[in-house]
């Protein structure tokens, strides 16, 4: 099954299960909703190619007591109908789900259109809690934490990339123990940053909740204060704010840096160097397949792996480190 096809499972169940749930759509996604439009007709309503309607519809929704759920591509969801979210939800103080679909370049054949890599960046300019579901399982589970949630939630879906690993909503989940290098995931490339720290001694944390970021996962998973750290004569500090310093790799399916004020803030006592990886600034203009952009933007393994070899001579260490015995 694919996160799309979970997501029109899932939101089924759920208007079954909850009178006071609706859901929005533009036209996109149609073929998932057949049995949610046959049993709740009255609850399912698709505007056609009208995002920015589609958003102040859910809004009008949310302003008479109901759960709506708005899905369309990202980069009409986000981008396109932004001043909307931002207005009709933010400024009018009511919550709903916001359910995105395309990831940063799932519909590469589309072209720049179709791509939103910005659109985790944009959503955190606002009150909003934002998950990044990257499996069947995970999408089921955070749909019922944001239809049964207060505020505005924002679901970030992507499709052709997938993790092989399911874990629960919430904070950081320690994927990996080492006393090097902090990977901190989200998304879909848990797995490639996982075979990127194979025989290395990197700790590996993976989260399906990007805001609020869960600052006391990441503190607690830094290297003890007094073991080394992979980098050089430098050693870790402890979660309780150590005077060791320690290296932090960034790793997000979407534009890059967009967490990194979140480390700088959950860090802000702790000597650190951090290094970004995500979706690069410039087009591309080419259309390609999924794949060939991830590799494009060194988010595959052996790019990762590539980029945080380049960071630890940058600072003449070995920042992966070897496995510990």
């Amino acid at each position: 099954m694919s996160p799309r096809r979970a997501f029109g499972q899932s939101v089924t169940a759920l208007l079954d299960e909850r009178a006071d749930l609706a859901l929005v759509w533009a036209e996109i996604g149609g073929q998932f909703f057949g049995e949610a439009v046959a049993r709740h007709p009255e609850r399912v309503v698709n505007v056609g190619i009208r995002e920015q309607l589609l958003v102040s519809a859910a809004a009008g929704m949310a302003l008479t007591g109901m759960r709506p759920m708005a899905h369309t591509f990202s980069a009409f969801l986000v981008e396109r109908a932004f001043e909307q979210i931002k207005l009709d939800f933010g400024h009018q103080g009511v919550g709903g789900v916001l359910v995105g679909t395309g990831g940063s370049f799932d519909a590469a054949v589309a072209g720049r259109t179709h791509q939103s890599p910005g659109d985790v960046a944009l959503m955190d300019t606002l009150d909003v809690t934002i998950h990044a579901p990257s499996t069947d399982a995970e999408v089921e589970a955070v749909l019922r934490v944001a239809a049964a949630a207060d505020g505005l939630h924002y679901v970030r879906l992507a499709d052709s990339l997938v993790n092989s690993q399911s874990f629960p909503p919430g904070g950081f989940h320690l994927v990996r123990r080492g006393v090097g290098p902090v990977l901190v995931v989200f998304g879909h490339l848990l797995d490639a940053a996982l075979a990127a720290a194979e025989d290395t001694d990197a700790t590996v944390l993976y989260a399906t909740q990007v805001v609020p970021f869960d600052a006391d996962g990441l503190r607690a998973a830094l290297p003890d204060s007094g073991s080394g750290t992979g980098s050089g004569s430098r050693s870790g500090g402890g979660s309780g704010g150590g005077s060791g310093s320690v290296d932090v790799v960034l790793v997000e399916p979407w534009a890059a840096g967009t967490s990194a004020r979140h480390i700088a803030e959950a860090l802000i006592d702790r000597p650190h160097r951090l290094l970004c990886l995500g979706v690069g600034r410039a087009e591309i203009h080419r259309y390609g397949t999924p794949a060939e952009h991830v590799a494009h933007h060194g988010l595959d393994a052996s790019g990762i792996r590539a980029a945080i070899e380049r960071f630890a001579r940058a600072a003449g260490s070995a920042a992966l480190g070897s496995p510990a015995a």
